[in-house]
Formats: C-alpha cells, sequence, structure tokens
C-alpha cells in the first residue's frame, strides 16, 4: 500500500472526531504511519466538523490536498457535498442517508436539497457511491449516537481501508466508554453486514 486518505465530513455531535482517532489507533496497531488531524470546524452541536486520516510510510502532513482522497466518509448528505472538493473520480464515497440541516438553510430560507439531487452531485466527481442508512442501523444497534460506529463498518467492509477489521474493532474497544462497547460493536457489525450485502 502507498498511501490512504479519508476525509470525515460531518457537523458536531455525530462523533467524527471520533471516528477519525479510531482509525488512527488502529493504523497504529498494525504499526502502520498514520497522521490525523480536524482540518477545520466546530465541535459543538450543528457545527461543520471535518477530520482526514492519512495512512501510508511517507505520509508527513496531516492535510489532504483537494482530488487526493481515497476515501470520503460522509456522516451528513449536504456535509459530503461541502467536501467533494476532496474528490476525484478514484474516490470511494461513502455518505450516510441521516440529513441534519444546517442553520444557514433557515437563516437563507433555502430547502434542503433531495437526496437524488445529492447523489447526482457526487456522481459527477465520482461513480463509487455507497449510500448507509446509519440512522436505523444505530437505533438497532441501541443507540443513535452509534451511527459514527456504523460507518467505521461500513468503510472496514470494503476492501479501500488497509486496516485490519481486528484492529479497527480492538480500538473501538479502546475509545469507547466500557459500558457502550457491546452496544459499539453491534454497530460496527451492522455497518459491516450491511455493506457486504450490497457488495
Amino acid at each position: 500500500m502507498s498511501e490512504c486518505n479519508i476525509v470525515l465530513a460531518g457537523v458536531g455531535g455525530q462523533g467524527t472526531i471520533l471516528a477519525a482517532e479510531i482509525l488512527g489507533v488502529a493504523a497504529v496497531k498494525d504499526c502502520l504511519n498514520v497522521r490525523v488531524s480536524e482540518i477545520h470546524g466546530m465541535a459543538q452541536r450543528g457545527g461543520a466538523v471535518t477530520s482526514s486520516v492519512r495512512i501510508g510510510e511517507h505520509v508527513l502532513a496531516s492535510t489532504i490536498l483537494e482530488g487526493e482522497a481515497d476515501i470520503i466518509l460522509g456522516f451528513e448528505p449536504l456535509e459530503t457535498l461541502r467536501s467533494l472538493r476532496y474528490a476525484s473520480e478514484k474516490t470511494l464515497v461513502i455518505m450516510s442517508n441521516e440529513r441534519i440541516p444546517p442553520t444557514e438553510l433557515a437563516v437563507k430560507k433555502m430547502a434542503y436539497p433531495g437526496i437524488e439531487e445529492i447523489v447526482k452531485k457526487i456522481h459527477r466527481f465520482t461513480e463509487k457511491l455507497i449510500i448507509v442508512e446509519t440512522e436505523r442501523l444505530a437505533e438497532e444497534a441501541g443507540s443513535i449516537l452509534t451511527r459514527n460506529i456504523v460507518l467505521i463498518g461500513a468503510l472496514t467492509a470494503t476492501d479501500k481501508l488497509p486496516v485490519r477489521t481486528e484492529s479497527v474493532i480492538s480500538s473501538i474497544q479502546e475509545l469507547v466508554p466500557t459500558k457502550q462497547v457491546e452496544m459499539n460493536i453491534k454497530a460496527f457489525k451492522l455497518g459491516y453486514e450491511y455493506v457486504k450485502k450490497k457488495a
């Protein structure tokens, strides 16, 4: 593997930063060189949050250049659209279908675009798109708060992540509160199986 660049885009309160941390720790467990950063954004609820994870032997900087993402993990459809500047035709987009309208839409009295419109825009950049029913799967796991782990499971099920599944699971066990480990592992498995069934 030469390099794997992952952009995680969502809004505050969705667990994007924890998800980036899990991927980073999993890469370390596999003795891979990794850089994790929060590109910008407010971690407060509702603010845009973008993190990046870069895995590869020669990765020194943590930021990903435009058009250089191998994977975009979109926690929210509009935020996924906003992060498309990192995409090219080689990029795999894994996107949650859970819509959290940003406050500026209400302020500007603008309508939230339909999912078809969002999909069309993504396809201008890349044909590789997986839409995940994160909300439904997270609730099935026991809590809406596990939606970030559902997406991590979905990502791990693709062959794009250069990290072993065991390492990802072990990172989840380490980083989430003990009481919530079982529920989060269930969320991971549901996300994983969701993508495997679609493949």
